[in-house]
């Protein structure tokens, strides 16, 4: 259920018995051999499947994120933190304005960490909202299954290689993990990683990519019934 499948009466209809939403954040930047848009790509997957099981509604995706080290390979969109703060500012009061209370922030990108200030700051503001936030990746249940086929994840290799990830033949090897002392520009970010993805099995076998899907899937789940 997205908001681009409805109108303004539809949702307001869907109000009168629910106040959820689930809200994803992603990026436009290279993956390597994998879509530009895998940032979004992925968590609105979760979204979608997840909406499919519960009926919340899933709100347009934001497409760019903070990808400043990315920015002199082609196709990455890089916004500012200070803009990005601003936008999902924006967002979130607009939705809680019309009576969205229980929002669930499924993040796709690293670099959008710090949007989680504002979140922390809007909580405190308005008292009766609730929100969560969900770097997919970084779940325990996600990380353990990595550690269960003794992958290393890591940007661009096979945990984000998913079927509706891939826009291009991915190499049949492995890549090296380049170590990186301290932080590094975009010049130096891609004469390092090359063709982008930061070492590690290019990708793995269907069926632990989706077990690793399904993993993810039940944390949104779960987070969906706002316990606490």
């Amino acid at each position: 259920m997205r908001f681009e499948d409805m109108n303004w009466f539809d949702i307001e209809s869907y109000l009168e018995v629910d106040d959820r939403l689930l809200l994803v954040i992603g990026a436009c930047e290279q993956h390597g051999y994998l879509s530009l848009s895998t940032d979004v790509k992925i968590p609105m997957a979760l979204a979608d499947a997840a909406s499919k099981r519960s009926g919340v509604l899933v709100a347009p995706p934001l497409n760019f994120g903070c990808s400043p080290y990315f920015v002199n390979y082609p196709g990455t969109i890089s916004l500012k933190l200070s803009t990005m703060l601003s936008i999902v500012d924006d967002i979130v009061r607009s939705v809680y304005l019309q009576g969205f209370r229980k929002i669930i922030v499924i993040n796709g990108h690293g670099g959008n960490d710090g949007v989680r200030s504002i979140l922390y700051e809007l909580l405190n503001e308005l008292e009766d909202l609730k929100i969560q936030w969900y770097s997919w990746w970084e779940s325990d249940s996600v990380q353990t299954v990595a550690k269960q086929y003794d992958l290393k994840p890591g940007h661009a290799n096979w945990l984000e290689a998913f079927s509706f990830t891939r826009v291009g033949e991915l190499p049949a090897d492995r890549k090296y993990s380049p170590k990186v002392p301290g932080l590094l520009s975009a010049l130096q970010t891609r004469e390092i990683f090359g063709d982008g993805v930061f070492g590690g099995d290019y990708y793995v076998k269907a069926e632990i990519m989706e077990e690793l899907f399904q993993s993810a899937l039940n944390d949104v789940l779960t987070m969906l019934e706002f316990r606490y």
